[in-house]
């Protein structure tokens, strides 16, 4: 992650840009940080579960729940704070940030192995209620206004300690998702089974990370673990029916670019693969001292696993397996991801699914071959990424020619 000095931001001020960046996240923060804590008199505070509720990783098995609620928000504003399926294309990400820097957030420390805690509180029932729910937090201490020097921070409201968390209302759960919690249904089992009637991904997730899935020994997920995971349940379901469809017919291109991320997309007629280039550039989030862009390159072996865990790459994968599926095609997989100095702070992947989402709602440009989807490429990348790119893929070729030849040789004897 990059880090810029003290010094550098006393003497820009917000205002010279001396980061390099166009906008400065963290006077962007400070704002609306302040503007949160002045509308803070009391350690009890009212307000709606948009639904907002985070599981943390730290101190593992003893994790903190993370319970946010906007303060002064209305019932019908307090959904608005979490739901990235509206956001996506209707804000951009200095409204993100200001935006989630309002939320007021309750911490608890719970035990993974006791979610059964968080249901008897219906707690966990408010974070995936249909409608938000009003909520009692009663901190332990006004939380305190601090930012680090460090732009490039996860966008984050204020938050402290509670003492308790209390639901006031009874919260809205979909009957299906009602059902399944009460069942023996396997964790697996139960996300197919409600992705399969129409719900929500974000709300599953939700459901997953909170151990409200499961037949026995459930257990609180971290919520980044459960994202990715559930991502990865539901590639794997719709790669077993993917894989019975014919080859598109066509090669098909798109591009699309949201929060300073651009995506090329390309699909051509063969067996279903998937291979993820992201391309990061100095001056963006995660790099360090780099004066050069990064190339990074995941892809997929021959049973759909994938060469590394990463959230970004399961959520690319399965948005394009879910427009697969429902043209009832399988092809060979192609996306290129490039990070720019405007994707300047996190905000989590659901930028990358939903922006390639919305890509398979437009009109595709034919391709012929892969060497027209790089030519595609190079109309937009400097010669030296492409260079970079064209490498990787050769690489990647050479080994996947000598597998086949070893497996060719395997069945001939």
């Amino acid at each position: 992650m990059i880090k810029i000095s003290a010094d550098i931001c006393a003497k820009c001020k917000g205002h010279k840009k001396l980061c390099g960046l166009n906008t400065c996240p963290l006077l962007l923060r400070y704002r609306s940080l302040y503007l949160t804590k002045h509308g803070i008199s009391s350690k009890e505070l009212e307000g709606y579960t948009p639904p907002s509720g985070v599981i943390g990783e730290a101190d593992y098995p003893i994790v903190a729940l993370i319970y946010s609620i906007p303060i002064g928000a209305e019932r019908n504003e307090a959904q608005r704070y979490d739901d990235p399926e509206s956001w996506w294309g209707s804000l951009d990400l200095e409204d993100i940030i200001t935006l989630r820097s309002r939320l007021i957030s309750g911490v608890l420390r719970v035990n993974v192995r006791e979610p059964e805690k968080l249901l008897e509180k219906e707690i966990s029932l408010a974070l995936i209620s249909d409608k938000p729910v009003e909520s009692d937090v009663y901190l332990k201490k006004i939380p305190t206004l601090k930012i680090k020097i460090d732009p490039f921070d996860t966008p984050r409201g204020l938050s402290a300690e509670a003492e308790k968390i209390e639901v006031v209302e009874n919260p809205s759960v979909p009957k299906e998702l009602d059902k399944i919690i009460w069942d023996e249904m396997k964790a697996p089992e139960a996300t197919v089974h409600l992705y399969s009637r129409g719900m929500s991904i974000y709300r599953i997730q939700r459901a997953f990370s909170l151990g409200l899935l499961g037949k026995y020994d459930r257990r609180l997920v971290p919520t980044r673990w459960a994202i990715t995971a559930v991502d990865t349940i539901l590639s794997l379901y719709l790669l077993k029916k993917v894989r019975t469809y014919e080859y598109i017919s066509q090669g098909e291109y798109y591009k699309i670019s949201y929060l300073g991320n651009n995506f090329w997309i390309f699909l051509l007629p063969g067996p279903y693969s998937f291979n993820w280039i992201e391309i990061w550039h100095p001056k963006t989030i995660y790099m360090e001292t780099s004066k050069d862009p990064v190339i990074i390159v995941n892809t997929e072996d021959w049973r759909g696993e994938a060469e590394y865990m990463d959230g970004g790459y399961q959520a690319a994968r399965i948005a394009v397996l879910e427009h697969l599926e429902k043209i009832r095609r399988k092809a060979s997989v192609l996306i290129v991801r490039e990070i720019t100095p405007k994707y300047y702070a996190p905000v989590g992947n659901w930028h990358i699914r939903e922006s390639i989402r919305r890509a398979f709602t437009t009109k595709p440009t034919e391709i012929a071959s892969l060497e027209e989807a790089y030519a595609y490429l190079s109309r937009d990348l400097s010669n030296d990424i492409m260079n970079e790119i064209l490498r990787s893929q050769k690489e990647l070729k050479l080994y996947k020619d000598l597998v086949n030849k070893k497996l060719d040789q395997y069945i001939k004897k």
